[in-house]
């Protein structure tokens, strides 16, 4: 019993990390090692814990050939209230960077992000997806075909933008950048001591 729950969990939290995309039965396969009759044994089972349970506001549903975690139907209203009225949430830095990234530079790649930032942008990136500021926007053309990143009507809106043509500026004249330069320097020395 305790290895048929402990499968049933192990199931259930990958459907979880896959989100919106999924699992297939053969995709669950190749991550258990289990026979496709088990695994699907193993969702009847937990679909009808969740069906039985009044206390779950989660489902489990077959959408073109993959499984997914969804809300029950019955609570659709009540989603519906919190997506008209979000909670005020914080942006975190590695966020905004990546947002400043696609916003500037869109439409862009994950790798061209990554490669900018010199770290991984994939939570940045899903937090961003979540939020509604930036959207998948086609995909790259040659190997791979990677997905391309634009922002959204959302980002414009939260951030008072009337197009991407309100964005600053993102390069600071010459002149500026010198004397900002020049300015950084005198107070970088005046804090260590190193007066010329």
């Amino acid at each position: 019993m305790e290895n048929r729950d402990r499968v049933i969990g192990m199931l259930e939290s990958f459907l979880f990390i896959a989100g919106n995309e999924g699992l297939t039965v053969s995709q669950l396969k190749a991550l258990t090692d289990l026979e496709e009759s088990e695994i699907l044994l193993y969702l009847e089972t937990l679909l009808s814990n969740y069906e039985q349970r009044m206390d779950s506001g989660i489902t489990l549903k077959l959408f073109s050939g993959a499984y997914q975690l969804v809300t029950k139907a019955e609570y659709a209203n009540d989603i519906k209230r919190l997506l008209e009225n979000p909670a005020p949430q914080s942006i975190t830095k590695a966020s905004l960077e990546v947002l400043a990234i696609i916003a500037y530079k869109q439409p862009v790649t994950r790798v061209e992000i990554d490669d900018l930032r010199g770290v991984k942008s994939d939570g940045p990136i899903h937090t961003l997806i979540s939020r509604g500021f930036i959207m998948e926007n086609g995909r790259s053309e040659g190997t791979g075909r990677a997905i391309l990143y634009g922002t959204t009507d959302v980002f414009l809106d939260r951030f008072g933008l009337s197009s991407l043509e309100s964005l600053p500026p993102l390069m600071l004249e010459q002149d500026n950048v010198q004397e900002d330069t020049d300015l950084f320097m005198t107070q970088f020395q005046e804090v260590f001591g190193e007066k010329e």
